[in-house]
């Protein structure tokens, strides 16, 4: 996946908001004001920092190499995808529907509600 095809991938989701607020090299997108997924344009390959449990982060950075904890966030519940050509688009997907879906379920129930109706 390029980086237009992650941006456009994360902004179907509904409820889901981009911004900058880390300066013009870092795509931020939220869900209800929280960050479900950071996408920097600064680096030479394309990567993404995702949320997930801390026991799925384990799983997941023992089978992928390319899956490490995330440079600058709380390594526990955040992880960097490096995406490279042996990294199939379905299972970058995946990870961000799991990052997404995380968040919203740590959503406060009135924004739960707030967000279903959209």
């Amino acid at each position: 996946m390029n980086i237009e095809e992650i941006r456009d991938f994360s902004l179907s989701f509904k409820g889901v908001t981009e911004e900058m607020p880390f300066g013009p090299e870092t795509v931020v997108f939220k869900v209800m004001g929280k960050m479900f997924l950071l996408l920097p344009l600064d680096v030479e390959d394309v990567r993404i920092s995702i949320k997930n449990s801390p026991e799925r982060n384990i799983e997941l950075r023992g089978e992928h190499p390319n899956i490490m904890g995330a440079f600058h966030m709380n390594k526990t519940h955040w992880n960097n995808v490096i995406i490279d050509f042996s990294t199939k688009r379905d299972f970058v997907k995946l990870l961000i529907t799991e990052s997404y879906d995380l968040v919203v379920k740590g959503l406060t129930k009135k924004l739960q509600i707030e967000l279903s109706s959209m």
